[in-house]
């Protein structure tokens, strides 16, 4: 070990408080290590201030609109209601708050030094801190700066589009807005936008939204958000945004114009590594930009470590925690952890809602011999009585010798909590008969998953010629 090691100040330095640093920071002071951690933002990170926590109640806001209009079927007589955006926002922003306090007690409590500011890495055991230049030596350095927003190429009027960021902060619920992007954020956000009362235009560049999710998930929710109103554009993107008084137009690359209160994107991130100096301390990245790191999350540096979305792996806030938590484990409690990646359970909270795990049909498909998938659409129980046009979708696909259920896939109220509890039995490889072999709970959407009994396709892989 060098000497700058041995005259450390800390034992861990992280960079970066959201939910990975943190995690990692509070096990490791846990093992007995002096931790420092800084953050230039607010304590919580992407996911609790400004992402998975604040969109998830904003997407109950968004909901109560087909409550209200489902009620009616039911025998409840309702006033017309009135949403009002800038009381939603408060109480957000009220619960955001608390949540980082909470964060940042929990970390004051394990003992962890909190720095307010951008922190640099200078060499292999050395931060500098760029609020009062100190230099800080670590034994270990840990990066966990997770993702920052992209916008794409630059077009004309660039200046005019805002992110989810920003989304979370409007004064005014816009009457028209246009989101161009096709996954999580982009439609959920149509559905937030959608529910509040706003007219949603969703212009994606490729063929169908969700790129990467199974076929049938995402035909199934275009159909669904365009019977809410969403307009979908695919095939196209926005080339231009002009703001014209009060109001913006996006033009497409079609040609064709709209006339929208505001023009966001939403279409993708990219690892947050710009001006942390990991290069200068000889910190190899990926094609991609993203930090390069072997199973245990250790850089080409050795002292030098990163999780969460900066490695661009599987950039979901649990799988953050979880590489945080074996990184602290392997470096400070002397057990060697390596994080699974494989069926991860994820959740899209749009309008209706995506929960999967596992393979999707075509990525199975093109692994395993024979494939047998198992598929139900139906009209849920509530809808009978509410009247509202909407179909549930439940897919399992199986591996047609072993019958392993290689994946789950659930379109529809409720999802996200069912596919949690799914995920365990596709983890621990359970077979169709097993599933089989559950007791159904009556009446629910979820018994569709245990009552399916013939296969609705099989696809057997063909020899190579």
């Amino acid at each position: 070990m060098s000497s700058a090691a041995n005259s450390a100040d800390v034992d861990l330095f992280v960079i970066g408080a959201g939910s990975g640093g943190v995690r990692a920071a509070r096990i490791a002071a846990g093992h007995g290590a002096r931790v420092m951690i800084a953050e230039e933002y607010r304590v919580g990170g992407t996911c609790v201030i400004r992402g998975c926590v604040p969109k998830k109640l904003l997407v109950y806001a968004a909901r109560f609109a087909h409550e209200f209009e489902d009620a009616a079927g039911f025998g409840w007589k309702l006033s017309a209601p009135k949403f009002d955006w800038r009381a939603l926002i408060a109480n957000k922003d009220r619960e955001i708050a608390r949540l980082e306090a909470a964060y940042t007690t929990g970390l004051e409590k394990a003992g962890v030094t909190i720095v307010r500011g951008r922190a640099v890495v200078e060499d292999a055991h050395t931060v500098r801190l760029d609020g009062d230049g100190r230099r800080i030596a670590a034994r270990h350095i840990l990066v966990a700066t997770g993702g920052a927003v992209s916008h794409g190429p630059e077009i004309p009027g660039i200046e005019h589009v805002i992110s989810s960021n920003e989304a979370f902060h409007l004064t005014e619920l816009p009457r028209g807005i246009l989101i161009q992007g096709g996954s999580y954020i982009a439609v959920e956000f149509a559905g937030i936008f959608s529910g509040m009362g706003s007219d949603v235009a969703l212009v994606y560049r490729g063929d169908n939204i969700l790129r990467g999710f199974d076929d049938d998930v995402r035909a199934r929710l275009r159909v669904e958000m365009q019977a809410c109103g969403i307009r979908v554009v695919t095939g196209q993107t926005v080339v231009a945004v002009a703001r014209a008084g009060e109001r913006y137009t996006a033009r497409l690359s079609s040609g064709d114009e709209l006339a929208v209160d505001r023009v966001m994107f939403a279409i993708g991130r990219r690892p947050n590594v710009a001006g942390l100096g990991l290069e200068a301390a000889g910190v190899a990245l990926a094609r991609d930009g993203a930090v390069a790191v072997d199973e245990y999350s250790r850089t080409s540096v050795p002292s030098i470590y990163a999780i969460g979305d900066v490695t661009n792996r599987v950039n979901l806030t649990p799988v953050a925690i979880r590489e945080g938590h074996a990184f602290a484990d392997t470096v400070f409690g002397g057990r060697a952890t390596r994080v699974d990646h494989a069926d991860v359970p994820t959740a899209v909270f749009s309008e209706p809602e995506i929960g999967v795990v596992g393979l999707t049909e075509g990525a199975a498909r093109a692994r395993f011999e024979c494939v047998d998938i198992y598929k139900a659409e139906f009209r849920p129980m509530k809808a009978t009585l509410s009247g509202r046009d909407t179909r549930m979708l439940m897919k399992l696909v199986v591996d047609g010798v072993s019958g392993r259920v290689l994946g789950c896939h659930i379109v529809g109220e409720g999802a996200g909590e069912m596919i949690q509890l799914v995920g365990i039995a596709v983890k621990m490889k359970a077979t169709k008969a097993d599933f089989d072999a559950t007791m159904a709970l009556h009446p629910t959407a979820a018994e569709e998953l245990v009552t399916m009994r013939q296969p609705s396709a099989r696809h057997l892989r063909q020899a190579a010629q």
